[in-house]
């Protein structure tokens, strides 16, 4: 991507809270550690790898934390601890899926 200058971005960091992420044990205990939440533990990871983290709230304080997290570091260990959260599947839709693609399409054309 860096070679094409393709700017990955994160629209849906936090998921929507899906699997219960705000109060995850991991995310929780690794956010203690640095006096942040389990929330803030989780966009450093983002950051750290080159991904643009676009987190969203509508409440004021949440907002306030999201910019919070430039005043600490994950150490590695706790980069991989985050990692294996990841499960491989799709928590809304698939996009690599041709027929969700295609709905996309089929709605922006009707509009």
């Amino acid at each position: 991507m860096l070679e094409h200058r393709v700017q990955i971005q994160s629209w849906g960091g936090f998921a929507e809270g899906c699997n219960n992420l705000f109060a995850h044990p991991l995310l929780s205990e690794i956010g203690a550690k640095h006096g942040k939440s389990g929330a803030q533990a989780a966009l450093p990871r983002l950051t750290r790898r080159g991904v643009v983290a676009n987190p969203k709230s509508v409440r004021a304080e949440r907002m306030a934390e999201n910019i919070d997290v430039f005043d600490f570091e994950l150490t590695d260990d706790q980069m991989a601890a985050i990692a294996t959260l990841d499960t491989g599947s799709f928590l809304f839709f698939d996009h690599r899926d041709p027929a969700v693609v295609g709905q996309f399409g089929k709605r922006r054309l009707n509009d």
